[in-house]
């Protein structure tokens, strides 16, 4: 089928920037999204053009780098799908097809569809971990949890800091992706000794990577392709304001 793109291009984050249109007209519905600009590249580097420069690695929605902003949605159209999921049967002989970068001030432009995302890195360097020195941890199976903890707990801990939340978000805020990784660790009885410094620690170093506040829109639950929940985002302000009085 024939697919019309229009992909945000852009040399770095100094560059302007701006978008190129380009057309497939061999697009099988069996590719997937990110097949599909393997393909166009394919046909600009036979034309002795820049290709696409897009981000990827496992491409099984594990990994989160291939969160691109497709039609106005992070990840595309598809619930709880990321972007290297998604599958061009989704779409028609035709259709335009708009990608752009996921857009966030904490995501300065490295090039095209690539940004630099080291901000959500420096969150977790500051409190996502327990901090037990090698040797003298007991084995975890012996400390009981109870199963609605665990499962809590199972569930925050499968963010993959794709920065989908970030990109939908209309202020930027990066709540649900740090409330995420707090409350994953601050379920667990291993994550009690150093829960108040932790929650402390990366709420005020989400601050200072220049992120938005949340105001409860709620569409950072809406595009995580695994589905957490805004709930985090409770879990992490209580834990916040227990900490600091």
């Amino acid at each position: 089928m024939k697919i019309n793109l229009k992909i945000w291009r852009q040399k770095n984050a100094e560059d302007k920037g701006g978008f190129q249109d380009y057309t497939l007209d061999n697009v099988s519905e069996h590719m997937s999204f990110l097949e599909m600009l393997d393909v166009l590249n394919e046909d600009l580097i036979m034309e002795g053009i820049d290709p696409v420069e897009f981000d990827y690695d496992c491409r099984e929605g594990i990994c989160g780098s291939c969160n691109l902003v497709i039609n106005g949605r992070a990840h595309g159209p598809k619930h709880k799908t990321a972007a290297c999921q998604l599958h061009m049967r989704n779409y028609s002989d035709g259709d335009t097809i708009v990608i752009e970068p996921p857009r966030a001030a904490a995501f300065p432009v490295i090039k095209d569809l690539v940004v630099d995302r080291s901000a959500m890195d420096r969150i977790v360097e500051v409190g996502g971990y327990v901090s037990v020195n090698t040797g003298q941890a007991p084995e975890a199976n012996l400390i009981p949890v109870k199963k609605e903890v665990s499962d809590q707990a199972f569930d925050y801990a499968t963010c993959i800091g794709c920065g989908a939340c970030i990109a939908a978000c209309p202020n930027s805020s990066a709540s649900l992706f740090t409330g995420a990784k707090v409350a994953h660790l601050n379920s667990l009885p291993q994550g009690q000794p150093e829960r108040d410094k932790r929650t402390i620690a990366m709420v005020e170093q989400m601050e200072k990577e220049g992120f938005g506040d949340c105001s409860n829109f709620a569409e950072c639950e809406a595009v995580c392709p695994v589905g957490i929940s805004i709930s985090a985002i409770a879990e992490m302000r209580r834990d916040y304001m227990k900490a600091i009085l």
